[in-house]
């Protein structure tokens, strides 16, 4: 059995015929005569013109089993973040052992509380161990959050790595790719068994702040005590005691942290999943939040700036990653993170990429996209994240 080949590429060219030629052109030579299963595609709005054709074309010049993709405002690759700019990145993996099911899914409404989805292969009898979904989302036409939350009953431990496009509006959905069509709305996807495995890695950019509450009254996304009092009371409470630059960050962007493990004397920025807070409602001096919390739960106050993105991924990659691998094509990146990252938190260009080639090794192939939700498993669980790094590594997989 034949190890698997990774390979990235990357081409900047503003004409999209060239700039398809150009990358294509570098992936096969770095795949080194192999022809990929696995083709991701990275392609900036400013290719729009072609977006019809694009995909077909790219899967003629790679001879690709599997071509999956999205548009996006900002791309990562070789090493760069490329935002608002014409970029085509793609991302490669040649594996003969690797099975994989490509998928498009939709999303129906039966009534405000009840969502049908369609598309999904069948996950009764996959192996959550050895199994993974790469997913690919309209932040407009397709309700992530709520479809992983049903993923998670109907296949309990499947991981799942991903983005939501991030070049368009609600009045034009994001576009998609899966084989050689483009796909408007929705999601696609790739199931992927056998030849690679996966580790998932999710780096928040929040740490807590004031002391921790239990959640003692709420109702779906409002919540109305903390700690028995109310909870604007409580919230009030934590920003008197907080210094001066930490009550600006909260009070700016206010998130409210759910812990998984209650059972912990002191909680880290990796022990919460963010919800950011909505506003408050007088009438019940509560606080709406982004998500839902449930009675009993621990929660804390939480700020977002980026010397905690920063120190909090270069830890996860350090506990989670692994080593660099001996020869840089036997492992492969995709870096799913969020459009309000890269030069909107980092004064350092290239933040997030250049943190995981500093664990992993600079000729890493690596690409991925800025994203308008990013997708990652943490708690046990898979989520919709705001302003994290999502990142998935590949290696071969192990007997």
């Amino acid at each position: 059995m034949e190890s698997p080949h990774f390979a990235a590429a990357l081409s900047t060219r503003h004409d999209s015929q060239l700039a398809a030629r150009e990358a294509s052109r570098a992936l096969m030579e770095s795949l080194a005569g192999s022809t990929p299963d696995l083709l991701v595609v990275f392609v900036s709005g400013e290719h729009r013109a072609e977006f019809d054709s694009l995909a077909a074309r790219l899967g003629e010049l790679c001879r690709a089993r599997v071509l999956v993709g999205c548009c996006t405002q900002g791309l990562v690759a070789e090493g760069r973040e490329i935002e608002n700019a014409p970029a085509l990145a793609l991302w490669a993996v040649s594996s003969e052992e690797l099975e994989m099911t490509p998928f498009r899914l939709e999303a129906h409404r039966r009534s405000e509380s009840e969502i049908e989805y369609t598309g999904l292969p069948n996950l009764s009898e996959r192996d959550p161990e050895s199994d993974s979904l790469l997913v690919l989302g309209d932040p407009y036409s397709f309700p992530m959050a709520d479809f992983l939350v049903g993923l998670e009953h109907h296949a309990p431990g499947m991981r799942v790595v991903g983005g939501m496009t991030s070049c368009d509006s609600p009045a034009d959905p994001g576009v998609l790719f899966l084989g050689g069509s483009r796909v408007d709305g929705g999601a696609v996807g790739v199931l992927l068994s056998g030849g690679i495995s996966l580790t998932s890695i999710l780096s928040q950019a929040y740490r807590p702040v004031g002391d921790p509450w239990v959640v003692t009254d709420c109702k779906h996304g409002a919540i109305k005590h903390l700690g028995g009092k109310p909870a604007t009371e409580a919230m009030m409470k934590t920003l008197q005691g907080l210094s001066t630059p930490d009550r600006l960050l909260l009070q700016n962007g206010p998130i409210l942290g759910a812990a998984w493990d209650a059972s912990k004397a002191a909680f880290k920025s990796s022990d919460f999943l963010a919800h950011p807070i909505r506003g408050v409602a007088p009438e019940e001096d509560a606080i709406v939040i982004v998500g839902r919390v449930r009675r009993g739960q621990t929660v804390q106050f939480m700020v977002r700036d980026a010397k905690t993105a920063g120190e909090d991924l270069v830890q996860q990659l350090a506990e989670k990653a692994g080593p660099a691998p001996e020869q840089a094509h036997a492992a492969g990146v995709l870096l799913f993170t969020c459009n309000g990252r890269g030069s909107h938190m980092f004064a350092e260009p290239n933040h997030d990429v250049r943190r995981i080639q500093a664990q992993l090794g600079e000729k890493l192939p690596i690409a991925g996209f800025f994203a308008m939700g990013e997708i990652g498993r943490v708690g046990g669980q898979n989520h919709l994240h705001g302003f994290t790094a999502s990142v998935a590594v590949y290696r071969a997989a192990q007997d």
